[in-house]
């Protein structure tokens, strides 16, 4: 049967989690995609935390609804979510954000909480995501949920017939498939290292600086960001910005001198001015993208948007 199937073209953060939330609402799910795991969303470090997106007063919605399914995923190791304490810090004297203050444990930094060149801080807890193990939990309960995969490279969205509806999660495809040149792809790096011992996060508000800092632990692992390169494309990895990053993150942390580096992750933002989460006026097709930084923490929120749209 297809006059009543929902095609989601895309599988990275958005698609998979938009497709999960379809199904199990009872939808007649099929996803195409050109690569399984989506390699962007493989590159995320990834912690929860809406990041340099707009429009705020939507993503402020869809940022908290996101959060509250990710603080349920956390009950299960098995998903690759746990919450985790740890500190967002500034060099120069600045207010917390607005979403960090309502956040569980929230409280401001002493001088001796923070490390040398920092002025203000404040400790959190959040949800803080190993990819490839939540990506691999996302298949299986599409798996469970009887959702379709086919891997195929489309021309066109309409090349997703046949379909009831199409939901368009394809990122910086969305460039040429929706004909939208105002999505451009913010170039990301991240280390992977052996984790000397550390169990909280550690991020640096960089503003809009193309250099970040941030610390995930994951288990046995902790990966080391990064940066936000506006315009690059390249999926290379950049061996002077790996030791940049490294160096960033031995200056505040200094155990992971010790560390053994373990792999390189680059990956593309797919960034526009606004989030586009909307219907096509003239068709059944649904557009979910330009989510830049933020993927993850808008993945559930823009997810059942999309839901409520379809109805």
């Amino acid at each position: 049967m297809t006059s009543d199937r929902v095609v989601v073209v895309g599988a990275g953060v958005s698609g998979l989690t938009t497709a999960v939330v379809l199904a199990e609402a009872g939808h007649n799910v099929h996803v195409i995609t050109a690569e399984l795991p989506g390699v962007i969303s493989l590159a995320a470090g990834a912690m929860w935390g809406p990041y340099l997106v707009e429009p705020k007063d939507r993503v402020d919605r869809w940022s908290y609804e996101s959060l509250l399914t990710f603080q349920e995923l956390a009950a299960d190791p098995a998903t690759g979510v746990r919450l985790t304490s740890g500190i967002e810090a500034s060099r120069t004297a600045q207010n917390p954000p607005d979403w960090a203050t309502t956040l569980p444990g929230f409280k401001t930094c002493t001088p001796a909480d923070l490390p040398e060149g920092f002025t203000t801080g404040y400790r959190f807890t959040v949800p803080l995501i190993d990819m490839p193990t939540y990506l691999g939990y996302q298949r299986r309960r599409l798996d469970a949920a009887g959702v379709s995969i086919e891997l195929r490279t489309l021309s066109s969205l309409e090349d997703a017939q046949p379909a009831a509806t199409i939901v368009n999660c394809t990122g910086l495809s969305a460039r040429s498939l929706a004909h939208d040149p105002g999505v451009r792809a913010i170039r990301g790096q991240q280390v992977v290292v052996t984790n000397p011992g550390l169990t909280e996060f550690f991020s640096e508000d960089t503003g809009t600086s193309p250099d970040l800092l941030c610390i995930y632990p994951h288990g046995d692992i902790a990966v080391l960001g990064g940066t936000a390169i506006n315009g690059d494309d390249s999926l290379d990895v950049d061996q002077q910005a790996a030791d940049a990053i490294l160096a960033r993150c031995r200056a505040v942390e200094p155990r992971l001198a010790q560390a053994r580096v373990l792999d390189h992750r680059v990956g593309l933002r797919p960034t526009r001015d606004y989030v586009r989460v909307d219907e096509d006026s003239d068709r059944k097709l649904l557009h979910n993208y330009g989510h830049g930084g933020a993927g993850v923490t808008l993945s559930w929120g823009c997810a059942y948007q999309i839901q409520s749209m379809i109805g």
